[in-house]
């Protein structure tokens, strides 16, 4: 299974987990995906650890960021896009 990007409403729901324990680095993707979104989307982006490089270039683009431990190796981002960058 590969990532998943998959629209609910106004939320993006971004599931990279299997991705990442394949050793697959799907950065960009993710980044290209929240830019071309429209304003107003939430993101929730899963992954199996914090991801401080991507959380950093989220905030870079002006979105806050609030990470959850949902469980071992399993971590959601949510951040809303309010402005456009």
């Amino acid at each position: 299974m590969s990532a998943t990007f998959q629209m609910d409403g106004n939320r993006m729901i971004i599931d990279v987990r299997e991705r990442i324990a394949r050793g697959e680095h799907p950065r960009r993707e993710i980044l290209n995906a929240v830019k071309a979104a429209p304003l107003g989307t939430i993101f929730e982006i899963h992954l199996p650890h914090r991801a401080e490089p991507l959380i950093a270039t989220l905030q870079s683009l002006g979105l806050n960021v609030v990470v959850n431990e949902l469980e071992p190796m399993h971590f959601r981002l949510m951040a809303a896009k309010l402005d456009s960058f």
